[in-house]
C-alpha cells in the first residue's frame, strides 16, 4: 500500500522550513546509511543535532500525531524523528532496501513503513523522482511540496539523479502496531470505508457502529503494543 497524504505542511510552513534549510550547514548523507546503502548513496543531510533539524523534526512529529490519515495508514507504535536531506548537482540514491532495524534514543525500531515528505516544488528541480518497485511494476513519485508519501519499507526503491535545482525532503520510518503489510492495508481500507459511511449515514448508524466494532476486533487480533 502506497498512501499519499496531501498538504501535511501549509504554504507558510513550507516557506519557513525552506528558508531555514537554505541557511543550514549540510553534511554527507552517507553517514546514516548502512554499508550496502552507502555505496549507492550520494546526497547531503542535515545533522540531527542541529537546532534547525530539531525544530522541524519536532514540528513534523506534532503534525503527524494528530493527522487521522497518517495514523490510520501507518498505525504507528514508534515513529522515528524525521531526517532532512538535499539532492543537487547529480546527487542520487541508487536501488536499495532500507535497514530493517534502526537505533533511536537507546532503543531499536523496526522499520515497517517508510515516509518521504516532499519540501521542494516539483517544477523547481529536474530529476529526483522516487522510484518504488511494487507488484504492479515501478511507480514514480515527484509530489507537490508539503505532500507526504508512505510506502512499505520492505520495498526496493531509489532516487533518480537531480540534474537541475535542489530536491529537499524529510524522511522517516515507522514501526507499526501491525507488522504484516497485507493486514495493515486491509485495516486501512476498512477504516476509510467506515469514515466514508459515517459521513453519509452518521456515526451512530447501526451499520457504521457494527463495522467499527469489526475494525477494532481485527486490530485487537493483529496489533502488537
Amino acid at each position: 500500500m502506497l498512501t499519499i497524504i496531501p498538504s501535511l505542511l501549509t504554504p507558510a510552513e513550507l516557506g519557513a522550513i525552506r528558508s531555514d534549510l537554505a541557511a543550514a550547514m549540510w553534511t554527507d548523507g552517507r553517514a546514516t546509511a548502512g554499508a550496502r546503502a552507502a555505496s549507492v548513496k550520494a546526497n547531503q543531510q542535515l545533522p540531527a543535532d542541529t537546532p534547525t533539524a530539531q525544530k522541524w523534526a519536532a514540528q513534523v512529529m506534532q503534525l503527524l500525531s494528530r493527522h487521522p490519515r497518517f495514523n490510520a495508514a501507518a498505525l504507528p507504535l514508534r515513529t522515528l524523528m524525521p531526517i532532512f536531506n538535499r539532492y543537487q548537482d547529480g546527487d542520487h540514491y541508487g536501488p536499495h532496501i532500507d535497514n530493517a532495524i534502526r537505533p533511536a534514543g537507546g532503543v531499536t525500531v523496526r522499520t515497517d513503513v517508510a515516509a518521504t515528505l516532499f519540501l521542494a516544488d516539483p517544477d523547481s528541480y529536474d530529476g529526483g523522482e522516487l522510484e518504488i518497485e511494487t507488484g504492479l511494476g515501478i511507480q514514480r513519485f515527484k509530489l507537490a511540496a508539503g505532500d507526504l508519501l508512505l510506502y512499505p519499507a520492505t520495498t526496493r526503491h531509489q532516487v533518480q539523479p537531480v540534474t537541475r535545482g535542489s530536491r529537499l525532503a524529510g524522511i522517516f520510518w515507522v514501526q507499526s502496531m501491525v507488522r504484516d503489510h497485507a493486514a495493515r492495508s486491509l485495516l486501512f481500507d476498512l477504516d476509510q470505508t467506515i469514515q466514508s459511511l459515517g459521513v453519509k449515514l452518521g456515526a451512530n448508524d447501526p451499520h457504521v457502529v457494527g463495522l467499527a466494532g469489526t475494525y477494532h476486533n481485527l486490530l485487537r487480533q493483529c496489533a502488537e503494543t
